[in-house]
């Protein structure tokens, strides 16, 4: 990374040392799942959120590698970014692309100032990670559409303001890919009715969504209708390429660290030394697929790569800090440590699910390399 770096790096440190003073471990191993609108308002202070994006739209123009940094600092950290996350990371990138200016106006400069949160309407009831198999419609009506159906596992349903939906717009479709858009939908409109899920640690972190003759403007519309699943996969390699996918785990490798610091404990060494290694072969394959969507690039194949391999070394960790120290006194390790890993291990199986299965990712890798 170009040297300047350190000194924003330093400044994010600085920042998070004053700001999480009373977040314990357990809550930072919640990192992105995490929402604090509070704390993204500070953010949207500091200039940290859309940073990338043109001086017009509130952002600071600043060149990708500084966000990226911004991320990783906030993921290490624990940072509860949830609430802004989404529209920071593909929701004002999308609507820079492909949205009307009556929705850039509404949505970017309020992004930025980590005042408006987005979530993602993609997976539903039936259809899970196969988004070509969607059933949610858009039907069009004087001056907009009309939108019936429903959406299921939806990320930061409650403390979003408005949700980036996949819909069918046109049923007249050769292929289970066309006839698809996206309509930005706002989920305070009449005929919205969302629901938080609680999961099996009795947090809410995702939801589902209804719409019953729920009214969209035109101007809410992205792009061109029928274009939604080739926006969505472009969406898509921005939400599956970034430090998220592989530092969700981070917290219990910092504790591990702590716990053990100074010790000459061969097993812990060992161990410390090969997560390192993975961590930081995912960090260069994650910053190259970051770098290649920074340049106008569409690399759906390696982020769906990085994904795969992000969410299986996140799942992998605690259970091998498990079996490291499982024949060793537990006192001995940290309590922070031991409640880290055991939130983990419970939290943990739902890394391969969120932003595409491990079996639909590993379908899409196989089709490209000829394999099916």
């Amino acid at each position: 990374m170009p040297a300047y770096t350190e000194d924003l790096r330093a400044e994010v440190r600085a920042f998070l040392d004053r700001e999480m003073t009373e977040i314990t471990p357990v809550d930072r191993a919640k990192s992105w799942a995490a929402c604090d609108p509070e704390f993204s308002r500070k953010l949207g202070a500091q200039g940290w959120i859309g940073m990338t994006w043109p001086k017009e739209y509130g952002g600071q123009a600043r060149p990708a590698i500084d966000r990226y940094v911004v991320m990783e600092e906030l993921l290490a950290a624990g940072a509860p970014v949830g609430a802004h996350w989404i529209a920071d990371r593909q929701s004002g990138p999308l609507i820079q692309n492909y949205g009307s200016d009556v929705a850039k106006a509404a949505f970017l400069q309020g992004i930025t100032k980590g005042e408006i949160f987005f979530c993602i309407g993609m997976s539903e009831p039936n259809a899970g990670s196969d988004l070509a198999a969607i059933e949610t419609s858009a039907e069009r009506s004087d001056g907009g559409w009309i939108v019936n159906g429903a959406k299921l596992w939806t990320t930061n349903i409650s403390d979003a303001h408005q949700m980036i939906a996949l819909v069918r717009t046109d049923r007249s479709r050769e292929t289970r890919h066309d006839g698809m858009s996206q309509l930005i939908i706002d989920l305070q409109a009449p005929g919205v009715t969302r629901r938080t899920i609680e999961d099996h640690q009795s947090e809410r972190h995702f939801g589902e969504v209804y719409f019953d003759d729920v009214f969209v403007p035109d101007d809410m519309l992205i792009g061109e209708a029928g274009q939604g699943w080739t926006q969505v996969i472009e969406e898509l390699a921005l939400e599956r390429s970034g430090p998220e996918r592989y530092l969700s785990s981070y917290r219990l490798y910092e504790e591990l660290v702590q716990a053990h610091k100074g010790g000459t404990d061969t097993v812990i060494e060992n161990l410390v030394g090969e997560l390192t290694a993975r961590l930081w072969n995912l960090r260069q394959m994650s910053l190259s697929v970051y770098e290649s969507v920074g340049a106008k690039e569409s690399p759906d194949i390696e982020a769906a790569i990085v994904k795969d391999l992000g969410t299986t070394f996140e799942q992998d960790l605690p259970l091998m800090v498990q079996a490291g120290i499982e024949q060793r006194d537990r006192h001995a390790t940290g309590s922070d440590l031991i409640d880290v890993m055991e939130y983990l291990l419970r939290f943990s199986p739902i890394f391969s699910l969120r932003g595409g299965t491990r079996e639909i990712l590993r379908g899409i890798i196989a089709r490209e390399i000829g394999l099916r």
